[in-house]
């Protein structure tokens, strides 16, 4: 790449778990921007609600923050994959997630696994590629 800086940056979310672990919530890498699994805390509050529904809006809210730092918004969103430890959890949750990715229609995954905290019940992580990229 003569003459040219390929820009890399780490975009923050101020979650206490970003300090405590060492992970960026999203990573600006040239076109691309990768968002790390995001859970449905409130990272004001350093809350989480009980509600698997609530946890996923709250989860697309920190991501779409996240993409806007990054000058993304949900439809340049290429790939996404969806964390749960319940996979009777994940109907419920498709009404909000057709919201962002419906007209989108990324590459997509659910996958069950356990998560770090048991109160999380569902997790998302997307790539996204950067407009004009």
């Amino acid at each position: 790449m003569t003459g040219s800086i390929r820009e890399r940056r780490s975009i923050l979310s101020g979650s206490t778990f970003e300090e405590q672990i060492g992970y960026a919530r999203a990573v600006v890498d040239g076109d691309w921007v990768h968002v790390s699994g995001t859970t449905g805390y409130d990272y004001a509050a350093m809350t989480i609600s009980d509600d698997v529904v609530e946890q996923a809006e709250q989860c697309l809210r920190n991501i779409g923050a996240a993409l806007a730092e990054a000058g993304c918004t949900f439809a340049d969103v290429v790939r996404v994959r969806y964390l749960l430890p319940d996979r009777a959890d994940f109907e419920p949750c498709w009404p909000v997630l057709c919201r962002c990715f419906g007209e989108v229609r990324p590459a997509a995954t659910m996958m069950v696994c356990g998560l770090a905290d048991e109160r999380m019940r569902i997790e998302i992580e997307v790539y996204a590629r950067r407009p004009g990229g």
